[in-house]
């Protein structure tokens, strides 16, 4: 599966720890609204990490839909931010699926010489990387589009400046200037690509600090930075955490 067709498969929305309750205990409206906001946000990060666990798109569909109607039966109603995040919940539910889905497997007949190599299950260690990463890359990819939202906001091009830096590590601020200014119609000089870097890694980290902080609905430094550590992401906005603490 290339990219874009992954791309075309993953939700996008953003939801908070209060929907958790919501989504079992509101009135019907409420009820409906957050569960579809759930759903809708965790999907992503859900569907990467049950991919690579599987290797197959239709058996990761098959097992999206296993999850969603186990979370809407009420599954996660036990789910409490006091006792553990809620990213936790959903790896141990996502787990339980995904053993689940290759005991299956091996309990089905194979056609003798067939000459295809069965996946075995992921290990402990292998599953939870796998859904570190698959978290990690959802909270990136949400950085990335609040960072698109701001530039046409603003119309300032940080996301576009930096999304090139990104992809073109070794080109000088010089040539990002004169391929930057030919694309855009706009003239910009190596001083302003310079200028926009900073700004826009600046924002970038302030970005992925608030999507952290909404994933775990705490703007505690301390909570914050531990799931910073955790994710792999603190290189990121070390410095902008750093701010951050000064200003609280």
């Amino acid at each position: 599966m290339d990219e874009q067709e992954l791309q075309t498969r993953l939700s996008r929305i953003t939801t908070l720890w209060p929907d958790v309750v919501d989504a079992h205990q509101g009135s019907p409206d409420a009820l409906a609204s957050a569960q579809r906001k759930l759903l809708t946000r965790y999907s992503r990060a859900i569907y990467r990490y049950l991919l690579g666990a599987v290797r197959d798109p239709h058996a990761a569909d098959e097992l999206v839909q296993e999850f969603a109607v186990n979370f809407l039966q009420g599954g996660f109603k036990g789910a409490d931010p006091g006792r553990g995040r809620f990213r936790d919940y959903v790896k141990t539910s996502l787990f339980h699926l995904v053993a689940r889905y290759h005991n299956k497997r091996n309990r089905e007949p194979h056609q003798l010489g067939s000459g295809v190599v069965e996946p075995e299950a992921p290990q402990d260690m292998d599953a939870e990387r796998q859904f570190v990463e698959s978290w990690r890359e959802d909270l990136l990819a949400r950085t990335w589009e609040a960072l698109k939202q701001v530039e046409q906001s603003t119309g300032k091009l940080l996301h576009t400046v930096l999304h090139y830096r990104a992809h073109n590590q070794e080109t000088t601020s010089a040539q990002m200037a004169e391929e930057l200014s030919a694309r855009l119609s706009k003239p910009l000089t190596a001083a302003n690509v310079r200028q926009l870097i900073h700004r826009a890694r600046e924002k970038f980290a302030d970005l992925l600090l608030d999507e952290v902080g909404r994933s775990l609905e705490s703007s505690a430094p301390d909570a914050i930075e531990q799931e910073l550590v955790d994710l792999n992401l603190l290189p990121y906005c070390q410095d902008a955490l750093k701010r951050r603490i000064g200003r609280s």
